[in-house]
């Protein structure tokens, strides 16, 4: 290419006819130009580029290589001929006819490739439609239009600055209202959302026109799960349930956070559980010294093991039974943690009251266990993972998680470790929850089951939960109860509805949903605070503390050493009656419900 555009230089320069005396300079200085170029392009890596991927860096490369190319010959032409017999026109030109023949068969090529209109593709692949037209919609339909993969045939956005705007030709067509519109009337086959910063209200919204359509809809992440090393196009995923409740963006002062785990000893009990497995997740990458992980499940263990091979971090992994005083003991004697985050617990209601025994072992026994343990080995600060199930409890889980509440917040007062409580609703996606057993019966052709058409709950992310739970515990200085903002809550009748609708199916049409009343222990709304609870806000805004009147620890403990003694006698339902006397719970009626706003707006002055 370099001897073809320092001829042409040469026949542009005479008006492409070429003097006898001239044509032997020009082919003089030919291996000149061949070795100055050779040197520059390999300095530059010209021959490395994949003429299918070409892209402005590479045109930027093929302009200083061509430049630099043009000053090296004439400083040669200067010093062998004194430029005599040389034109300086031919060397102003030749950098131009260059960058013309390196550049322009790169383009060519990739605008080949990239606008391919083969019948064959054309009719072959699926006509989408994208919603946003943010950086993330410029990335993805760049690369729709360089792997052929897709046609972009329009975007969607509510800016109406945006609209008759395009992004690589495909043009901003209407706002997101009008989806069903614009896609009965370009044939749509596929809908693509491309909003990563959209919280859950307003992907709500979004999905909520798009089913109108009755056409398949993708989506790329929230923005905590897009990878920066990764294509937005290999980022696409169906749409799942957490994009609708659950993908607020969370803000942490992470430089602190690593500030408060660095260089500390920090023990998870329950790691390999959901919330427990997270939390372990996300110290690992806070540069604790040294990572404690107890758990009683040996599946839930190994999981978590071969989850947490690759770890730069020192992880110890081990199996016990916090009820087993002996290990506990042992465990603390011999590690010391700085920091416990105690995940441990059953969770499951209808379980617990058919044995209430175990539940009294694990959730109450086992608290205690660890809180005595981490009081007696001068741990820094032990944080309880609580459940919103342990307000005005009407289960056997309710109530072991009340009184582990309370032990914890009485121990504080006698301790020098600091004692924490978080207390939060549901967890989408958890070990035993609703969501993956609709799947199940989603896949399996249905029925859902439902309890309660008007059963409520709160709901979070598992990420969103372990963060907040990090952050408060950074937080706390001991004795809190600090309660995450879970938002508003969510008929358990419209995760259904929604999980049918995500898997492309019509509720009560091609899914039945059905309804099999309250189960033993179930309550048919949440709570998140007690009414004598005072509710003040944190620096943190998703993070509320309660403020409770603390019990004495004498009389508590004296409590639940009666409830340890009765469980020797496996008495079912006398134990059931001592939870009961011990945490009196409420008629919860839909009028004592208070929702998180409504604390904030009345509680917090």
């Amino acid at each position: 290419m370099s001897v073809l555009a320092w001829q042409f230089s040469w026949w542009a320069r005479f008006n492409f006819t070429f003097p006898f005396e001239n044509w032997k300079i020009s082919l003089l200085m030919i291996p000149v130009v061949i070795l100055v170029q050779v040197i520059i392009f390999s300095r530059f890596r010209l021959y490395r580029g994949i003429w299918r991927f070409a892209s402005i860096p590479d045109l930027w490369n093929i302009f200083r290589a061509s430049i630099i190319g043009a000053l090296s010959i004439t400083l040669i032409c200067f010093i062998l001929f004194r430029l005599e017999g040389i034109p300086r026109s031919i060397l102003i030109l030749y950098p131009f006819f260059l960058m013309f023949f390196l550049g322009g068969p790169r383009l060519g090529y990739r605008v080949w490739k990239d606008h391919s209109f083969s019948m064959n593709i054309i009719s072959t692949n699926k006509r989408v439609l994208i919603i946003g037209a943010g950086r993330a919609t410029e990335m993805l339909v760049r690369e729709i239009i360089r792997e052929g993969s897709y046609i972009p045939v329009g975007l969607l956005d509510d800016d109406e600055n945006l609209k008759s705007f395009e992004i690589h030709g495909v043009r901003v067509l209407a706002n997101v209202a009008r989806v069903k519109e614009i896609c009965e009337k370009e044939d749509i086959d596929l809908i693509l959302i491309s909003i990563p910063s959209a919280n859950s209200n307003e992907m709500r919204i979004i999905v909520e026109n798009c089913e109108l359509t009755g056409i398949p809809i993708k989506t790329l992440p929230g923005i905590q799960d897009m990878l920066s090393h990764k294509e937005a196009l290999s980022e696409l995923r169906e749409v799942s349930i957490e994009d609708l409740l659950g993908r607020e963006k969370i803000e942490l002062d992470w430089k602190e956070l690593q500030k408060e785990l660095s260089n500390k000893t920090v023990l998870v009990t329950g790691g390999g559980g959901s919330i427990g497995s997270e939390l372990c997740f996300q110290i690992s990458k806070l540069g604790p010294s040294k990572l404690i992980i107890f758990e009683r499940s040996e599946f839930n263990l190994y999981k978590i093991e071969q989850a947490l091979s690759n770890s730069p971090i020192v992880i110890e992994f081990i199996l016990g039974d916090l009820c087993d005083l002996d290990k506990v003991e042992h465990v603390m004697s011999g590690f010391s943690p700085d920091i416990i985050f105690h995940a441990a617990a059953y969770k499951h209601v209808p379980i617990l009251e058919r044995d209430a025994r175990e539940g009294i072992r694990n959730n109450i026994i086992g608290t205690k266990n660890i809180a005595d343990s981490a009081n007696k080995y001068k741990c820094e600060r032990f944080i309880l993972i609580s459940t919103d199930k342990a307000v005005n409890p009407t289960n056997v889980l309710g109530a072991t998680k009340r009184i582990a509440e309370q032990y914890i917040e009485n121990i504080h007062n006698v301790s020098d470790t600091s004692f924490i409580t978080v207390r939060f609703g549901n967890v989408l996606g958890s070990d035993g929850s609703v969501v993956p057993l609709f799947k199940e019966q989603i896949n399996n052709g249905g029925p859902v089951t439902v309890t309660d058409p008007e059963v409520t709950r709160y709901f979070m992310t598992i990420r969103e939960a372990c963060q907040l739970i990090l952050q408060a515990s950074k937080m706390g200085k001991g004795g809190e109860i600090f309660v995450l903002d879970m938002g508003e809550p969510v008929t358990i009748n419209y995760l259904a509805e929604q999980m049918i609708r995500l898997s492309g199916l019509v509720p009560n049409k091609d899914i039945d949903i059905e309804y099999s009343g309250l189960r033993p222990g179930e309550k048919m709304y949440e709570e998140l605070f007690y009414k004598n609870e005072i509710i003040e806000k944190t620096s943190h805004n998703k993070i509320l503390l309660a403020k409770h009147s603390v019990t004495d620890l004498k009389d508590l403990s004296d409590k639940i050493s009666g409830v340890i003694d009765a469980v020797k006698e496996f008495d079912n339902d006398k134990l059931k009656a001592l939870l009961k006397n011990l945490v009196p719970s409420s008629d919860n009626e839909k009028d004592n419900i208070i929702s998180i706003n409504q604390q904030k707006n009345e509680k917090s002055n």
